[in-house]
């Protein structure tokens, strides 16, 4: 899936392996023998034997310390055979021997390259420099060599200021492979989904993983599923918030579209469907993979090199229509992308925090993380390095953040006791920075029919109330009748459950204080329709007092009219109760012109006039006893039942 991409910095090849040694230049050596060493290794180049060509520039170096000339060489051939650290050995010691030459600009370029690669931003700062000075007329190292000059000064201010990060690694439990990464969770985080495999050998495949927690520990992860994991590769998969959708990336399929494609498979019970290829609309003839999914499961987010974006690795965002299928993916614009990489997307749980890797936007060098909100108008905000130590000279890898913003997983590249490089999963206490614009919860339960307490398959749909826009759709498992949706802060939900044949079932949740956010139990009865089947209209606003109905009330009113028009031959009765404050013609007034509110509503969009009544009850039918304002609350209602 690439991921080395995201944790091992790609070897720069620079010059030939063909090249001759020999030059038409006076060597700087006053030791014969080590000039004729340093030819002789020139025949050996012309041979493909740098193995030979390397002792024999040492041996040039053992008759004189202070040829430069062979060290340079010797670091040139270093680096055609992918040796960095004698690379950088050899050519430091020989630019040190020489005075300033503009005919050194691209050994000036390569050191400061591999000082960058130590993370030794000063001195890589000071090699920049000097190959700027040489006046050097390839444009493309120039372009480089400026913003590495940007990067290593943005890097060592980060250094000065680093932000609390104390990572934690994972227990054994989960880290029992060599290479673990992509974390994800579902949102009440009993789920832990991740990408491992044995270790980099060709044989061992990816998979995908999942575990449990259970009595206060992760338990030992599992294969998430025979109809998902293969003998090819599966991984860099993402969950939605109820643990039902799961989007991941497999190369090389029969069915594949391009080099790696995205595949999604559906929960059911404990089951998961078979796969399907999300199909050309998403994927394309390029590589597709590194997939982040909204908490409802129907944004998605990933990495792409197909054509018509920024750069060569850009992120990319695609929604699911009510049937099913998926639009057209949008490339997100240099907002996030640039023309570097891009890659990693993960967006949070409240939809409105999208954290990704980066090498383009000014950061600490290589794959940075970065994090970008998404404003009031709709529009992601300038990216945000998550600086020092998170980031550093190295590529990091893909960062998730729990729904509430307190726990964050990340994976990272580490080197294990035999000298062997693996890839761990770590847990941190997120930095107040990096927390998403507004923390979530969730609210869990089950749907049942009212008549029989048997599990149902419904249709779970959670409002904004004050923009009047549908922000989550769930469906409840028809085998367990289970769902989850999430709920961010600063918002005013109402949650709509609906199946053919029954009432509609609405609920509130009032985020829009500042009190804690904490998740909810919820399970819900759904009533079959028939005569007496009655239900409270949860999200029907008055302001005290008064009978006109609130704009954020539109909502709830608009469902009402839906399921009107669904049930044609339904007939109902709107009534207005109230609470016992105030005098009993007062409150029997109020609960009928409330009622009536609702009824000319209705009638005013369309609904036949001669199928809706309404009438006020006052305070004659309290729910609750009228001892305490949270009773009182719920007394004061409007209720539809059919007749």
């Amino acid at each position: 899936m690439k991921y080395k991409q995201l944790l091992i910095a790609s070897l720069v090849v620079l010059g030939s392996a063909t090249t001759s040694l020999a030059q038409n230049q006076k060597l700087n050596t006053t030791s014969a023998k080590a000039e004729r060493l340093y030819e002789k290794a020139d025949s050996y180049v012309r041979a493909r034997d740098f193995d030979r060509a390397l002792q024999l520039l040492g041996e040039a170096i053992e008759k004189d310390p202070e040829f430069a000339d062979a060290y340079l060489r010797a670091a040139s051939l270093h680096k055609m055979t992918g040796n960095k650290a004698a690379a950088f050995e050899n050519m430091e010691k020989g630019l040190k021997l020489l005075p300033f030459s503009k005919g050194q600009a691209n050994n000036y370029f390569d050191l400061a390259e591999l000082y960058f690669d130590k993370g030794n931003y000063q001195a890589a700062s000071e090699w920049y420099e000097t190959f700027l000075k040489t006046g050097a007329n390839n444009t493309k190292q120039v372009e480089w060599a400026q913003k590495q000059l940007k990067t290593a000064a943005f890097a060592q201010e980060a250094m000065q200021q680093p932000v609390q990060f104390n990572p934690e690694q994972l227990p054994g439990t989960l880290n029992k492979f060599g290479l673990q990464y992509f974390p994800y969770t579902t949102a009440d985080q009993r789920y832990f989904i991740y990408t491992a495999r044995v270790s980099g050998r060709p044989d061992h495949d990816e998979n995908i993983y999942v575990s449990q927690y259970k009595d206060q520990q992760w338990q030992t992860p599992v294969s998430i599923s025979e109809n998902i994991n293969t003998p090819a590769n599966e991984g860099a998969a993402t969950i939605s918030g109820d643990g039902k959708t799961l989007v991941f990336t497999s190369c090389n399929r029969p069915d594949s579209q391009g080099d790696c494609d995205l595949y999604i498979s559906f929960r059911t019970g404990s089951e998961w469907s078979k796969p399907q290829n999300m199909g050309k609309t998403v994927n394309s003839k390029a590589w597709d993979s590194q997939p982040s999914l909204s908490a409802d499961g129907r944004t998605l987010y990933f990495t792409s090199t197909r054509g018509d974006g920024v750069g060569k690795e850009d992120i990319w965002v695609t929604n699911r229509n009510d049937d099913g299928s998926w639009v057209k993916p949008v490339n997100m614009g240099r907002d996030i992308n640039t023309t570097g990489r891009d890659m990693a997307p993960s967006i949070h749980m409240s939809g409105s925090t999208l954290y990704f890797v980066s090498d383009g936007h000014i950061g600490m060098g290589g794959l940075d993380v970065f994090k970008s909100d998404l404003n009031k108008n709709g529009k992601w905000t300038k990216p945000q390095n998550l600086g020092y130590p998170l980031n550093t000279f190295a590529n990091e890898g893909s960062l998730f953040i729990t729904p509430d913003s307190e726990i964050g997983y990340y994976s990272r590249q580490d080197n294990t006791g035999n000298g062997v490089s693996g890839i761990q999963l770590y847990k941190f206490d997120v930095p107040a920075a990096w927390r998403s614009r507004v923390n979530s919860t969730y609210a869990q339960g089950r749907v049942f029919d009212a008549s029989s307490k048997k599990p149902l398959a419904a249709q779970v749909q959670l409002y904004d109330l004050e923009a009047d826009s549908l922000v989550q759709q769930v469906n409840s498992d028809k085998v367990s009748g289970e769902y989850t949706v999430v709920l961010t802060q600063g918002k005013q939900y109402g949650l709509y459950v609906s199946a053919p044949k029954y009432l509609l079932n609405s609920r509130s949740f009032d985020y829009t204080s500042s009190k804690a956010l904490s998740p909810v139990a919820l399970d819900v009865y759904l009533e079959p329709i028939k005569s007496g089947a009655a239900m409270v209209l949860n999200n029907l606003f008055f302001d005290t007092g008064k009978y006109n109905l609130e704009k954020n009330s539109k909502t709830e009113l608009d469902k009402l009219i839906a399921f009107m028009k669904q049930n044609p031959q339904v007939k109902i009765e709107i009534s207005g109760h109230t609470d016992d404050v105030g005098s009993d013609k007062a409150n029997q007034l109020l609960s009928e012109r409330r009622a009536k509110s609702v009824v000319d509503y209705l009638a005013q969009k369309g609904v036949d006039k001669n199928r809706i009544r309404y009438k006020g009850y006052g305070e004659s039918k309290p729910v609750q006893p009228n001892t305490s304002e949270e009773n009182r609350q719920l007394n004061r209602r409007i209720e539809m039942r059919i007749l």
